[in-house]
């Protein structure tokens, strides 16, 4: 039997390219010298793309595959598949839940933790030999006391939430749409929200829909011992106003595993002593990326077998962001 065609715009981990070059005939985008000559070339053979991580899928890519029929992002978000032009023309898209969700929901609380109490900066001041003249000084930042709105309370959010409430914490939250099934007090936009909690973690879908729905505006309602701790996707926080309320203390601090423009980071964010920084490893451990990987490849033989999409996305609009006059 034929192996079907593959695109795969990015590598993927070698396991995972190994099976696919198993199942499937697969085409390497990142290796073509002409990458639009190569999907002119490939436009009446592929119908499966394996999106690894970061593959960008957009509208000019999917026109020139007539005959693709899926495309199986590597991740949970999937904001770099252009997932309304597939829709239009019927293309499955799916993505890769629950295999992630401790591990990005353990982040989540130590990234929490780490700048509250400002971990990293004293494990520098430890390795800087400044110990040896005087006690670290005393942290304003607690989880004592704290009130944690959750913005997107999806899988992982909830596995946040369970970790959060083992530590105390009182837990509001920001959704699509109010959960019947959840106990928790429900805000119906995140200024709101911000208003109500003094601290901040973001686990929402990244796309133009939720583009700067952390704005200066909802940093300024955070208040000044306000944490915020994004776990999502860098475009979910207007970057700028970020930077400008860290710096003029309007918030107390930040933990950040994303970026607007990945990997660059803003010097600006870099020269902040109240923030935490971490390069995008929320699901990075060897047991999570291999589940991700292997539900990509489910994914593609469940469809090329005839038994359809294991985790096929559904589009479920968010709430605009209010903005008061």
């Amino acid at each position: 039997m034929s192996r079907p065609d593959l695109l795969m715009p990015r590598p993927m981990q070698p396991h995972a390219m190994a099976v696919l070059e198993k199942e499937f005939t697969p085409h390497r985008l990142w290796e073509a010298a002409d990458p639009a000559a190569m999907l002119a070339g490939l436009g009446d053979k592929v119908r499966f793309i394996a999106a690894g991580s970061h593959s960008v899928v957009d509208a000019a890519m999917i026109e020139a595959l007539p005959k693709l029929e899926i495309i199986a992002n590597f991740g949970v978000g999937y904001d770099t598949v252009d997932a309304v032009a597939a829709a239009k023309r019927g293309i499955i898209v799916t993505n890769t839940p629950d295999v992630l969700n401790e591990d990005v929901a353990d982040l989540a609380m130590g990234l929490l933790i780490s700048t509250a109490r400002e971990l990293p900066q004293a494990e520098k001041y430890l390795r800087e030999g400044k110990w040896l003249g005087a006690n670290y000084p005393l942290t304003r930042g607690t989880l004592r006391g704290r009130t944690l709105g959750i913005v997107g309370l999806g899988r992982i959010g909830k596995a946040i939430a369970k970790r959060a409430e083992a530590f105390g914490l009182k837990i509001a939250y920001f959704g699509r749409r109010r959960q019947a099934d959840v106990a928790y007090p429900y805000y119906d936009s995140v200024l709101a929200l911000a208003e109500a909690v003094d601290t901040l973690i973001l686990i929402l879908p990244g796309g133009p829909e939720t583009r700067n729905i952390v704005n200066a505006e909802v940093l300024k309602a955070l208040g000044p011992e306000g944490i915020l701790i994004n776990v999502a996707r860098g475009t979910v926080v207007d970057e700028p106003a970020l930077i400008a309320a860290l710096q003029n203390k309007e918030i107390l601090g930040a933990g950040l595993d994303v970026f607007a423009e990945e990997p660059k980071v803003p010097a600006a964010l870099i020269a902040l002593d109240n923030v935490v920084l971490l390069p995008h490893v929320g699901s990075a451990s060897h047991h999570t990326r291999g589940a991700m990987a292997q539900l990509v490849i489910d994914n593609l033989v469940s469809w090329r077998d005839g038994k359809g999409p294991l985790t096929p996305v559904a589009e479920t609009p968010w709430p605009k962001p209010s903005v008061r006059e």
